[in-house]
C-alpha cells in the first residue's frame, strides 16, 4: 500500500493550503529498508571490531594498534568534513571535548586492546554491554536524569554478570582476571566519554565531535609511540590491511552509519539492537579465528545484558509531540551521534 505525504500547495487559492500525494511503494520500501540496512552494517562493523582486535592482539601492542587505528580513523574523518560545513566547539565546550576524546577513545581503546591480549573477543564484546548501565549510573549523578529503583538492581544483576564472566574465564589465571578489569575499565571509560558528549550534542554535530575525538585520543596514545614506531618497521601487509580496516570500518563508517540510522529510527528502537553485537562477535570469532567464551561466561554475558534491560524498567516516555499546523518539506531531522541520550542507552563498539 502507497504512503501518503502532506505537502504545501503554492497554487492552491488561499495561503497554507495543504495537498497529499501517495507515496510510492518502492520509495516507502527504501525510507524503512536504507535506515534497517545502515543498523544493521553498523552492527557488523562493531562486533567485527572485536575479532580484528583480538587477531591483530597477537603481534601487535596495544599503545601501536591504538594509534595506528585513530591515526587512520582521522585523516578519513577528516577528509570526510572537508567535504561539508563545519561547527567547531567554543571555549567552554572544549574540557567536555577533551574528556570525551581521552576517555572514549584514548583510555577505552588502550585498554580494550591490551584486555584482547587476555580474553577472548567474545567475551569482551559480552563485558562492554555493561557500558550503557554505567552510562545511566553517571548521567543520574552528574546530569540530573533520574535514578530509579530499577537501576540500582539492574547495577546488582550486571555487576553479577561481571562476576560469574570473571569466575568463568580464570582458567589462565591473574592473566584472565586482569582481561576482565581491563574490559570494565573499557566499558567505564566509555561511559565516562558518552557522558561528557551529551551536552556537546545540542549545538555540534555528529562527524565534528567524532574527529576531534578520535584526534585527542590519539594525542593521548602518544606515550606508547615508541610501539607504533616498531610497528611501521615490522609489520607485514596483512597486519596493516586488518589496521586500516579498523581505523575505516568499524570507526570512521561505522559512526556515519550509525548517525544515518538514528536520524530515521527512534533511538530507543535503535539501542536495543546493540545487543546483537556480542552474537555477532561470537559468531564471526568462532568463524575466522576458530575461538568461543567460555560456557560459563555466556551465563555472565545474558546477566550483563538483563541488568541494562531491567534498569530501563520505569522510566517516563517521553510525551508525543503535537502535530504542528506547518508542514515540513523534509520530515528527516538533522543528524545526531551515537550516545547523543546516555539513558536510552548508547550503542558499544570495539
Amino acid at each position: 500500500m502507497a504512503e501518503t505525504r502532506a505537502t504545501r500547495d503554492r497554487s492552491a487559492p488561499y495561503a497554507g493550503a495543504v495537498t497529499t500525494t501517495a507515496t510510492p511503494p518502492a520509495a516507502t520500501a527504501a525510507r524503512v529498508g536504507l535506515p534497517a540496512a545502515a543498523a544493521a552494517t553498523t552492527l557488523v562493523l562493531w562486533g567485527s571490531a572485536f575479532v580484528a582486535i583480538r587477531h591483530l592482539g597477537q603481534e601487535v601492542e596495544p599503545g601501536a594498534l591504538t594509534i595506528s587505528r585513530l591515526a587512520i580513523a582521522s585523516l578519513v574523518l577528516g577528509l570526510m568534513l572537508m567535504r561539508r560545513p563545519r561547527v567547531w566547539p567554543r571555549g567552554r565546550e572544549w574540557p567536555l571535548v577533551l574528556a570525551c576524546g581521552v576517555m572514549w577513545f584514548g583510555v577505552y581503546n588502550l585498554a580494550l586492546n591490551e584486555a584482547e591480549q587476555r580474553i577472548d573477543a567474545g567475551t569482551a564484546a559480552m563485558l562492554i554491554q555493561i557500558g550503557p548501565l554505567v552510562v545511566a549510573l553517571l548521567a543520574a549523578v552528574f546530569l540530573d536524569e533520574r535514578l530509579t529503583p530499577w537501576l540500582l538492581v539492574g547495577l546488582v544483576v550486571a555487576f553479577a554478570g561481571v562476576v560469574v564472566i570473571g569466575r568463568a574465564t580464570d582458567g589462565a589465571g591473574d592473566r584472565d582476571l586482569w582481561g576482565v578489569a581491563l574490559t570494565v575499565l573499557a566499558a567505564v571509560s566509555y561511559a565516562i566519554g558518552v557522558v561528557t558528549q551529551k551536552p556537546l550534542t545540542r549545538r555540534i554535530p555528529p562527524f565534528e565531535l567524532t574527529f576531534l575525538a578520535c584526534v585527542i585520543g590519539l594525542v593521548t596514545a602518544l606515550p606508547f609511540s615508541g610501539q607504533a614506531v616498531t610497528l611501521v618497521r615490522t609489520a607485514d601487509a596483512g597486519t596493516w590491511w586488518w589496521i586500516v580496516y579498523l581505523g575505516v570500518g568499524p570507526t570512521a563508517l561505522a559512526f556515519s552509519t550509525w548517525a544515518y540510522a538514528l536520524t530515521r529510527m527512534g533511538a530507543g528502537r535503535l539501542a536495543i539492537t546493540t545487543f546483537l553485537v556480542p552474537p555477532i562477535t561470537i559468531a564471526l570469532a568462532w568463524l575466522l579465528l576458530g575461538e568461543v567464551p567460555p560456557t560459563a561466561a555466556y551465563v555472565g554475558g545474558l546477566l550483563c545484558v538483563a541488568g541494562v534491560l531491567v534498569s530501563r524498567r520505569g522510566r517516563p516516555r517521553p510525551a508525543a509531540p503535537v502535530p504542528s499546523p506547518v508542514v515540513s518539506p523534509d520530515p528527516s531531522p538533522a543528524p545526531r551521534p551515537a550516545g547523543q541520550e546516555p539513558s536510552d542507552g548508547v550503542p558499544s563498539r570495539g
